[in-house]
C-alpha cells in the first residue's frame, strides 16, 4: 500500500507485523527500535537461509542478502525506519548497502529510497515504478491522491522484463509480472537459496489491496501466482509483501485459491447483474473470512475491491 497520511496515524490503524522490544544480535537475527509518535516500532531481521533475511517492521516486509559483495535490500519501508533498518542491518554485517530493489511504487515500499541513495545506495525497479512515483497518483479505491516522489527518491536504475544480480554467492533474479497488484510489481527470486520474495503480490493470510487504478487487478495477480508455483517446490521460502511470517508453496497455493474462488463467486454475481450492495449481502467471501478477514481489508471491503475490478467500475 502507499498512504499520504503521516506514519504514526498508518499505525493508528493497522497492526503492527512485528512486536515491540529488542532482541539480542545473534547470526540468526538481529531487531532495533524506533519512536513513531508515541508507539514503539520493532524492525526485526530473522534468517530464513544463509545469508538471507526477512525484515517486518511497519510497512512492506523486506528481504535482505548479505555477504561479502555487500547488501541487497528489497523494500525499505517508511523514511522514519530508516535508522531502524540500518542498525539491524549493521548488527549482521559491515558491508554496505550496495543495492535497494523496490517491488513496486507504494511509499510503504519505497519510503526510505531517499535516505539510503544519499549514503550511496543504487536505487532498481521496474520502468513504472518510476515513471509512477515520478508522477501524482490517484487511487480510486481509496479516493486519495499521493504526490509525486522527491526526485532523489526515485529509482536510478529501472528495467523493463527481467535483471539478474550476481552477488553473495547467489543468482538474484528480479522479473516484472504485469497488472498484478500494480502495473510494475517485481517478484525477486535468489534462486541457490530457493527462497521468493513476492512484494505485495501476495499478503499473507491478510486480503490483499490490489491498485486498480495502478494497473493492478484480481486475474493479474492470480496470473502471477500461478507464474510463481511454476518455479518453486515445496521447500521454497516465500516472502509476503504483509504478514507477519514467511510461507511456502502450499501457502501460496492456499491464497491462489482464496483469490480465485472469491473472484469466480463475485464474477459470476456480476454476470447475474447484481449490484455491488447485493454482492456484498451475498458474502462471497465467507468460507475465508476467519483466515483472511482480520486485518485493514475486511470482507466487505474486499467484495467492494474486487466487484469494481471486474466490473470495471474502479
Amino acid at each position: 500500500m502507499r498512504s499520504t497520511r503521516p506514519l504514526a496515524a498508518f499505525l493508528a490503524t493497522v497492526p503492527l507485523l512485528a512486536g515491540t522490544g529488542s532482541a539480542e544480535a545473534d547470526s540468526e537475527s538481529a531487531s532495533a527500535d524506533v519512536m513513531v509518535g508515541e508507539r514503539v516500532v520493532t524492525v526485526r531481521a530473522e534468517e530464513v537461509a544463509p545469508g538471507l533475511f526477512f525484515i517486518t517492521g511497519a510497512g512492506g516486509n523486506m528481504g535482505l542478502s548479505i555477504g561479502d559483495d555487500g547488501v541487497f535490500l528489497v523494500d525499505d519501508q517508511y523514511a522514519p525506519l530508516t535508522d531502524a533498518i540500518r542498525q539491524v542491518i549493521a548488527k549482521l554485517t559491515d558491508q554496505p548497502v550496495k543495492f535497494v530493489l523496490n517491488t513496486h511504487w507504494h511509499g510503504d515500499h519505497t519510503g526510505g529510497n531517499e535516505n539510503l541513495g544519499a549514503s550511496g545506495t543504487v536505487v532498481i525497479a521496474h520502468d513504472n515504478v518510476r515513471s509512477r512515483m515520478s508522477a501524482e497518483q490517484f487511487e480510486s479505491f481509496w479516493d486519495r491522491t499521493t504526490p509525486a516522489s522527491a526526485p532523489e527518491a526515485l529509482p536510478v536504475v529501472t528495467f523493463s522484463d527481467a535483471v539478474t544480480f550476481h552477488m553473495n554467492g547467489l543468482s538474484i533474479r528480479a522479473f516484472h509480472v504485469a497488472a498484478a497488484h500494480t502495473d510494475g510489481d517485481t517478484i525477486v527470486q535468489f534462486q541457490e537459496a530457493n527462497v521468493v520474495h513476492m512484494g505485495d503480490v501476495l499478503f499473507h493470510y491478510w486480503y490483499p489491496y490490489i491498485d486498480v487504478s495502478a494497473g493492478g487487478s484480481v486475474r493479474g495477480t492470480i496470473a502471477a501466482v500461478n507464474a510463481v508455483l511454476s518455479m518453486i517446490d515445496a521447500q521454497t521460502v516465500v516472502m509476503p509483501g504483509h504478514g507477519a511470517t514467511v510461507t511456502d508453496k502450499a501457502g501460496l497455493e492456499n491464497y491462489r485459491d482464496m483469490l480465485q474462488d472469491v473472484a469466480d463467486r463475485i464474477q459470476s454475481m456480476i454476470d447475474a447483474g447484481k449490484s455491488l450492495e447485493e454482492v456484498q449481502a451475498a458474502r462471497p467471501t465467507a468460507a475465508w473470512d476467519e483466515e483472511w478477514g482480520q486485518h485493514f481489508m475486511t470482507p466487505e471491503l474486499f467484495t467492494k475491491l474486487i466487484y469494481g475490478d471486474l466490473s470495471g467500475g474502479l
